[in-house]
């Protein structure tokens, strides 16, 4: 349930090659993975920041878009 602590966030991420590699981390004590995801080139991905994510990690080449603005990763 939101609470104000950035649990509204979404992050669109869109693979622009086969293979995209994404990972959440949990908060607390110790960053640990605690799900990934494997996209193909044009699959999209919606992913939210919760009480047990605090980052998202990207393998591969996609488009990542946030309420900050669009970004890429190294092509």
């Amino acid at each position: 349930m939101p609470d104000g602590k950035n649990h509204e966030e979404y992050v669109v991420i869109k693979a622009k090659e086969n293979g995209v590699t994404i990972i959440g981390l949990t908060r607390g004590k110790d960053t640990k993975f605690h799900h990934s995801e494997k996209l193909d080139k044009g699959e999209v991905m919606i992913a939210q920041f919760t009480e047990h994510t605090s980052a998202i990690k990207i393998r591969g080449r996609a488009e990542i878009l946030t309420k900050h603005g669009k970004m890429h990763t190294d092509e």
